[in-house]
């Protein structure tokens, strides 16, 4: 199992408005300016970081074997050849196994840090296809999320998706959401996935014109 938590790293995932790619060194800038915002860092629960703990952090990242990470892409922007990927670049998603125990649990983490992108669909498009891949590729069949219990659009969303209350904590003003697979999930929420769409990332990275592939299960 933890040997398939870095399958991703030559992998991009194609949605209807988002593009899902390996988060590499050359996002480190964009996601450092993103995360300098005081409304991230609270919303993420993150600590500012200089320049080069985020590049360690990224190598961090896809270097664990307990963490799948992706970087968002606006894709009408990244169809374009003629702007520059990190441009291109709207938030970032997450699983990442938190119980050694049970590598069928993940915890799922999304971030759309790009204001003018919020409220647009992305989040529950991302969520889906994460989810899908969690479950299908790396075997996951409990998801669990960490909101903010002021952050009401993302509890409402994810509820959305069938994920119920485990817990609150008061400390850090969180609620714990969490949701099993089960075949009314693979029905209500995944339905019919076949706008997902899979290619070679590096592949795709230099060309921007490889044909796509179904995804393989």
């Amino acid at each position: 199992m933890l040997l398939k938590m870095r399958i991703n790293e030559d992998i991009l995932l194609e949605g209807e408005k988002v593009v899902l790619v390996p988060y590499n060194a050359d996002h480190v800038p964009r996601y450092h300016q993103w995360m300098c915002s005081p409304e991230l860092q609270k919303l993420t629960a993150s600590e500012p970081l200089t320049l080069e703990q985020e590049y360690d952090m990224q190598r961090c990242w896809r270097e664990d074997d307990d963490k799948c990470t992706f970087i968002i892409l606006d894709k009408q922007k990244w169809a374009d050849p003629s702007i520059p990927e990190q441009e291109c670049m709207v938030g970032d998603v997450n699983i990442f196994l938190t119980d050694p125990s049970d590598p069928s649990l993940a915890e799922l983490e999304i971030m759309i840090a790009v204001p003018c992108y919020r409220g647009k669909g992305l989040g529950k498009e991302v969520t889906r296809m994460m989810m899908y891949y969690g479950v299908h590729k790396l075997g996951i069949q409990k998801f669990e999320v960490k909101i903010g219990l002021d952050n009401k659009i993302s509890i409402a969303m994810f509820k959305k998706f069938h994920f119920r209350e485990l817990s609150i904590s008061e400390v850090f003003q969180e609620v714990t959401l969490g949701v099993t697979v089960n075949e009314a999930l693979q029905k209500h929420v995944f339905g019919n996935m076949d706008f997902m769409l899979q290619r070679e990332y590096g592949k795709a990275r230099d060309s921007r014109q490889a044909p796509f592939t179904p995804l393989s299960l």
